[in-house]
């Protein structure tokens, strides 16, 4: 049902294409009708308020836009838009209530909530008074309401559930989570700076370090970077990440191309034959931060797990001077011998990501970057290699294949060091003090490379 309860709706979907049938509530015997019929490339979900149906839709609009048409006649034709499309704003959820519209967006790497007031058209975006941080919709079940529930995180704020009065536009702080250890927000900083790629495309980067840290050539700084499948990095709170940060480690998102932090077109120009662009974003986010003065190469350890994985090891591959260090988890690097095999489990569903190497265009694009293909005679930096026995998704050999073929080629002093844990598979322990064993592990490694001792 709609929040509304005014109408049934039954919707179905592959992933590209939608279908959304409609019934009157009070009419249950009635048949269901058609509202857009499916067709390859449209997708939309249906909600309700007053006399009229609301779209969040794909029709002509990669980031999607919202639309509305009367319930009286809802089919595509009479669609009128009420949020136009916007090449730099993805719009990921639309809610409607008896008197507002509700979406959340993501623009400028961050996520935004906007509202509409429908009885005027007035919109207004909410303001959470922080440069960096994540908000999204929390459970909002009453439809005869103005107030407007979210959970609300970033890298100082632990995860809050807030209630907002779309009509006043104050908020409400309901329930936040609790950090032990006496964690203070106000010791902490974070920021937003933007790095240049070498097609000029600006790569957003968010920091968080404690205040008073000074920024120099000393000072050690973690980069992660992920971008793949569309999936952005969202700002958040990680209680474990504090015991860094107390250390002096400034630590750094790379939002590359490959996810969806800036729409998605930022997606798009990060997977198949632009998949390299995910690799020289991270590189020049690395410069950025050495040019800038918050660290040097000797300080500055990458992050990333398995996609993630593939990101730095071609960025290693690029430039493995910008690294004192790397640490890869579950790295997927031998790409092109896993996608020419398609008794995978993964293989033919991730052609649309990385491309069907059995077509040569793909072939020799996958070779040109995938980690392991790429391996030179050249001295590499120190790195954690990490894998799972039983990883159905990255295959243990390949990081045992990688670090095999660095050891033979690298013409340095550095150690690469593995670790296989024999009972994990892609994801870390099932036990959360087995994960906090597992992270500590990691954690240790790091501040070792760093030469932190306390």
């Amino acid at each position: 049902t709609t929040k509304s309860n005014s109408f049934v709706i039954i919707s179905t979907s592959n992933g590209i294409a939608s279908e959304c049938w409609y019934l009157d509530a009070e009419k249950p015997l009635d048949k269901f009708r058609l509202i857009a019929g499916r067709e390859q490339n449209l997708e939309y979900s249906v909600d309700h308020s007053g006399s009229h149906f609301y779209f969040l839709t794909n029709l002509n609009a990669p980031n999607f836009r919202v639309l509305r048409a009367p319930v009286t006649n809802p089919t595509l034709k009479n669609w009128k838009e009420v949020i136009p499309a916007d090449s730099s704003v993805l719009i990921l959820t639309m809610e409607a209530f008896k008197n507002h519209i509700v979406t959340t967006e993501r623009r400028d790497a961050l996520l935004k909530v906007r509202v509409i007031n429908l009885l005027n058209m007035e919109q207004h975006y909410i303001d959470f008074g922080e440069e960096v941080y994540t908000a999204l919709p929390s459970v909002n079940p009453e439809f005869n309401t103005n107030l407007f529930y979210y959970y609300y995180t970033s890298f100082t704020t632990p995860g809050s559930t807030c209630e907002y009065n779309m009509t006043t536009r104050k908020k409400r702080l309901l329930k936040q989570n609790e950090v032990l250890g006496g964690f203070d927000p106000t010791k902490y900083e974070s920021k937003r700076i933007w790095a240049t790629a070498p097609d000029s495309t600006t790569i957003p980067i968010s920091l968080v370090y404690r205040k008073g840290t000074r920024f120099s050539a000393n000072t050690p700084l973690l980069l992660y970077g992920y971008g793949a499948y569309g999936y952005s990095i969202n700002t958040t709170f990680d209680p474990n990440l504090i015991s860094l940060l107390d250390r002096g480690v400034v630590y750094a998102v790379a939002h590359v191309r490959g996810g969806q932090e800036m729409g998605r077109h930022w997606y798009n120009q990060g997977k198949l034959l632009n998949k390299k662009n995910s690799f020289t974003d991270f590189v020049a986010c690395a410069e950025k931060l050495i040019a800038d003065g918050y660290t040097s190469a000797s300080k500055l350890i990458a992050h990333g797990s398995s996609a993630g994985g593939l990101l730095v090891g071609a960025a290693l591959n690029m430039r493995p001077d910008l690294f004192k260090a790397v640490v890869a988890e579950v790295p997927f690097v031998d790409v092109l011998t896993s996608m020419l095999d398609s008794t995978q489990a993964l293989t033919t569903v991730e052609y649309n990501e990385w491309g069907n190497p059995h077509d040569s265009t793909f072939y020799y694009y996958i070779k040109s970057y995938s980690p392991y293909d790429q391996i030179k005679k050249m001295p590499y930096p120190n790195m954690l290699v990490t894998s799972g026995y039983n990883d159905n998704q990255v295959q243990y050999f390949e990081p045992v294949k990688w670090v095999a073929k660095l050891r033979a080629n690298n013409t340095g002093n550095s150690q690469i060091l593995l670790w296989i844990d024999m009972s994990l598979g892609h994801s870390q322990s099932s036990g959360r003090y087995l994960q906090l064993k597992d992270q500590a592990f990691i954690y240790a490694y790091m501040l070792n490379q760093w030469g932190i001792t306390e």
